[in-house]
């Protein structure tokens, strides 16, 4: 079966006319039984090599990496499900992309992964331009522009050119190496404080009206924001930099290529090739409150989860954090983290937007695609239904008075669906979210930073503290905030704790089975 059904978990939200709104969707990710830690109290009272906090790319790539090694491995999760701001829901066998949704052969670590698992060719394509409508509809207030994509694309193209092209080079020689974005210090610090509304006033003059609302709807989901003057506008080169310079390997890589089967799929084989070597333990519904160093060993200790889950403190050579960077500040470490990287946590980045999904009983909708002034700015046709309806998938971003809360209100979620559409009579059958603005683990989508971040605080977001060491797509040095980026560090910092391991095996600091764990 191309797509098996998950276990409903708490994240999501799933709404139709006949059931009204519900919480909570089925998934691949969710795990069941939530832990397969002993019954009795010797999980808190051994050592394990390394425990990993948090179940995303980073961790599952961690988890794998160091189970295969030989390791012994605790997996603490605050959610019920794996996949962190990167899963899908499965609803009637087809998979609605919550979080991260596209890759691409481009993407080193994360093609690396889809070869291993064997779905490397089981891939779709998002977007279509060919059946039903093949139309772009752009809302621009008193007036709704009608389009071809391949003018769609000529104007996007020229917009997006005009915003980028810093230096008559395209940006490259702001950022010569994708991978190493901070190369050239002195255009980074120049960029970076740099703001996406300072660089749009700097084009007003060379973009038309059209191209202009186009620009600052594509512009306002990529950072998540409609206050661009929030946004660094360094983020938008390094985005440009890794889709190779151009307009078209920019949509290529972004926004294109998904999985069949979803993303918790991809994240599953992580987790349960970690779970066939025997040598990992894992506790759901634990979200982690404390982590004290005390030199040769750290404790982790977690809290029950609305009344379920148990708290518990647990002890291990190594910890690998992989919080996002919105929360990172609400763990408690003794010692204290680092001035910066709290400074940076609280601080934040900006994104808040909302993605949202809805099943359309209009088939000539597959090829569409829509820029609005509403609460949903930009959208597209994303997929085709096992019932033959239209799946389209559309963002919202943040801004006082305007971001969309799915779940508080629905009759404006649909409003703003049809205000993106450009119809009344659109037939929604079926509406699917997850609002990553209140998720409690996340509070936020993925990473855009704000001017002057990047210098400032990039560094230090990856510096280890003591025996902890910091994973996360929100400081990978490429793919930064894309699925790419939490494997490429996921694997990082797991080589880190590994080789440390071993190192202190061969001292005989750590001995498997006497003052290790013997599982």
């Amino acid at each position: 079966m191309e797509n098996p059904p998950g276990d409903t978990g708490r994240d999501g939200f799933q709404w139709t006319k006949e059931t009204g709104l519900q919480a909570g969707v089925p998934s691949l990710g969710v795990i069941l039984p939530p832990s397969n830690l002993p019954s009795d109290d010797t999980a808190n009272s051994d050592t394990f090599d390394v425990i990993v906090v948090g179940g995303g790319y980073t961790g599952l790539t961690a988890i794998r990496d160091l189970t295969l090694a030989g390791h012994k491995v605790l997996l603490v999760e605050a959610r019920d499900r794996i996949g962190g701001r990167s899963w899908s829901s499965n609803i009637d066998g087809y998979p609605y992309e919550m979080g991260g949704t596209w890759v691409h052969w481009n993407q080193p670590f994360v093609w690396r992964e889809l070869f291993r698992y064997g779905l490397s060719t089981k891939l779709e394509i998002s977007m279509v331009t060919e059946g039903g409508l093949n139309k772009c509809f752009v809302d621009m207030g008193t007036r709704r522009v009608e389009m071809g994509h391949d003018k769609e694309d000529l104007l996007s193209e020229s917009a997006l050119t005009k915003y980028v092209d810093v230096d008559g080079h395209l940006a490259r020689t702001v950022i010569p190496f994708p991978h190493d974005p901070l190369y050239n210090k002195e255009a980074v610090a120049r960029y970076d404080a740099m703001t996406m509304a300072d660089r749009l006033d700097e084009i007003a003059d060379e973009l038309t009206p059209v191209e202009r609302n186009m620009l600052e709807q594509f512009l306002s989901i990529t950072c998540g924001s409609s206050r661009f003057e929030d946004a660094s506008f360094f983020e938008v080169l390094r985005w440009w930099a890794l889709m190779n310079y151009n307009y078209t390997d920019f949509i290529a890589l972004g926004l294109t290529y998904k999985l069949r089967a979803g993303q918790s799929a991809l994240a599953r084989s992580f987790f349960d090739e970690a779970l066939a070597t025997e040598k990992l333990r894992y506790a759901f519904d634990s979200p982690v409150s404390k982590i004290v160093d005390q030199g040769g060993v750290v404790e982790v200790t977690t809290t029950a989860r609305d009344g379920s889950g148990t708290a518990a403190t647990f002890r291990a050579h190594r910890v690998i954090c992989t919080v996002p960077l919105n929360v990172l500040y609400k763990i408690d470490f003794s010692p204290p983290l680092a001035p910066l990287k709290t400074e940076a946590s609280k601080l934040g980045h900006v994104n808040q937007v909302t993605k949202i999904h809805a099943e359309l009983a209009n088939p000539e909708l597959r090829s569409v695609g829509a820029f609005s002034l509403g609460k949903l700015t930009y959208g597209f046709g994303d997929g085709t239904t096992p019932a033959g309806n239209t799946h389209m998938v559309a963002f919202g971003s943040s801004q006082a008075g305007r971001h969309l809360q799915p779940e508080e209100d629905m009759e404006e979620t649909l409003r703003a669906w049809r205000r993106l559409i450009g119809r009344d009579d659109v037939d929604i059958r079926r509406v699917v979210f997850h609002n990553w603005h209140k998720d409690e683990f996340a509070q936020g989508a993925w990473e855009w930073l704000r001017p002057n971040m990047s210098l400032k605080y990039l560094d230090e977001l990856r510096k280890r503290h003591g025996n902890v060491l910091f994973g996360s797509a929100d400081w990978a040095l490429g793919w930064r905030a894309f699925i790419d980026g939490a494997i490429e560090d996921g694997g990082r910092v797991a080589k880190e704790a590994s080789d440390e391991i071993r190192a202190l095996r061969r001292s005989n600091v750590v001995v498997p089975g006497i003052n290790g764990l013997s599982f």
